[in-house]
């Protein structure tokens, strides 16, 4: 059952799922994360079956780790009162975060049936969007009057601890207004004289906060910033609402990766795990961003439809289509990459657009001679080892291609530069500037630009 390097053996647990009383004794003294990967792997009844036959305390674990697949379906598979009895047992965030992957009805018949103090704390956290600290915070966190010793606060954390998500922070609040004076690390407050107040005890600085209202990445990045376990939520009046803990961040951070990678490659973001969507859903994700490119690409055939005279002039130009229009959607490409996560990271403001301007056109002329260089090189040695016979103005082509290389380089990393500050001042996600979208526009400018260039220098002789 235990493989050389001390994991469970998955598969030998997999193939045991039709077992479900024997195989959820087994997965109970597991770790949560192995026993999810094994829930993860069988149907969602079985799953289901998996559940019923485990305490609500120990599905509460499972629940409480975000691996679970499918946690809102596997919840709605169990009987109503087994429902209420995990949902009890989850943490808030959990409980908020498991009820958002929920319909309307299925949400509120769940949460109608959990006690009155955790309805109303739920529906609270549930009124923030998911995208902000309040939509991922939790209620569950330590405080006490920063009047209290150190010995009296140790005793109060011994009575409450389990009751709280986490208790690496403790923050102080002032004994008249209740607002948010200090906070103390559990480390601090062990190290401290039990006789000495926390108040004493506490760091001068002003504690790191933030609003309901402020965005996760944000809050990811002062915890990152500040090194932090959690920071404090609080209101305009300085009463902390709740706590956004570094897991949650972290799990935060790892589905809007999710979904920028998931529009990078042209296609809505995924609002469940790659094998839990339905066949129509993952089309329906897929097939309207699919459409838009398709739409926009019919501009390239209108494009080289401009141009058929030329191109029946000089046959030898359309060997040399595919080369700069990859080239130029990959320039594009990289500069879209590098700009949007310079945002997403704040490394750059909308106001740095111009910084950026000047920087890109610099090294997209220096990248597109590069490649121009290559692209001479390359046609006069297949000219000269007789590889492929360009004709008699076979130098003209190559000086032309260079050309092309240089002005479409430089403009797919104008235009993949500037694409994701546009769309940010619009109001868009910038990652909607997918390296396939970035590429179909500098494919249909490509073409201008390349043609333009040949008709320049190749007019008098080919065309």
């Amino acid at each position: 059952m235990v493989m050389a390097n001390g994991q469970l053996a998955i598969e030998d647990l997999v193939a045991r799922a039709g077992d479900a009383a024997g195989l959820a004794t087994t997965l109970a003294r597991c770790h949560p994360a192995d026993a999810i990967e094994v829930l993860n792997r069988v149907p969602l009844g079985q799953a289901a079956a998996i559940l019923l036959q485990q305490s609500a305390a120990v599905n509460a674990q499972l629940f409480n780790h975000p691996g679970l697949d499918a946690p809102a379906k596997l919840v709605n598979l169990l009987p109503a009162d087994r429902a209420v009895e995990v949902m009890n047992e989850l943490h808030t965030d959990r409980q908020v975060e498991l009820l958002r992957h929920m319909n309307d009805k299925e949400q509120e018949a769940l949460c109608g049936k959990l006690p009155a103090p955790v309805q109303e704390t739920v529906r609270q956290l549930l009124a923030y969007p998911p995208s902000r600290a309040g939509g991922i915070m939790t209620t569950e966190f330590m405080s006490l009057p920063s009047a209290m010793t150190v010995a009296a606060a140790l005793d109060a954390i011994r009575k409450v601890a389990g009751s709280k998500e986490t208790i690496y922070a403790i923050y102080l609040l002032d004994p008249e207004e209740k607002t948010l004076a200090g906070v103390v690390s559990l480390r601090e407050l062990i190290m401290a004289d039990p006789s000495a107040k926390l108040a004493d005890i506490a760091v001068v600085r002003k504690p790191v906060t933030v609003t309901a209202d402020t965005d996760r990445e944000e809050v990811g990045r002062l915890i990152s910033k500040y090194d932090l376990l959690a920071v404090p939520v609080i209101d305009e009046t300085r009463h902390v609402i709740g706590i956004v803990t570094v897991d949650d961040v972290i799990d935060a951070m790892v589905e809007a990766s999710t979904e920028d990678a998931q529009k990078f490659g042209g296609m809505e973001a995924l609002d469940q795990p790659y094998m839990a969507m339905s066949f129509w859903a993952m089309i329906k994700k897929r097939a309207g961003w699919l459409c838009v490119l398709f739409l926009s690409e019919m501009l390239t055939a209108s494009a080289m439809q401009t141009y058929e005279a030329e191109l029946e002039k000089a046959v030898v130009l359309t060997l040399f289509i595919p080369l700069i229009m990859s080239s130029g959607g990959n320039s594009g490409s990289q500069a879209t990459s590098l700009i949007i996560r310079a945002l997403a990271l704040r490394e750059l403001r909308l106001s740095d657009w111009w910084r950026i301007l000047i920087r890109e056109i610099p090294a997209g002329l220096t990248l597109g001679a590069i490649l121009g260089v290559i692209g001479i090189v390359r046609i006069a040695l297949w000219q000269k080892m007789g590889i492929y016979n360009y004709g008699d103005h076979w130098e003209l082509i190559a000086l032309t291609v260079g050309a092309a290389l240089v002005g479409i380089v430089t403009f797919g990393s104008m235009a993949g530069s500037m694409l994701p500050f546009a769309l940010k001042r619009l109001g868009f996600d910038p990652a909607s500037a997918s390296a396939p979208f970035v590429a179909t526009l500098v494919d249909v400018t490509g073409l201008v630009i390349y043609f333009t260039i040949a008709w320049v220098i190749l007019k008098g002789t080919l065309l």
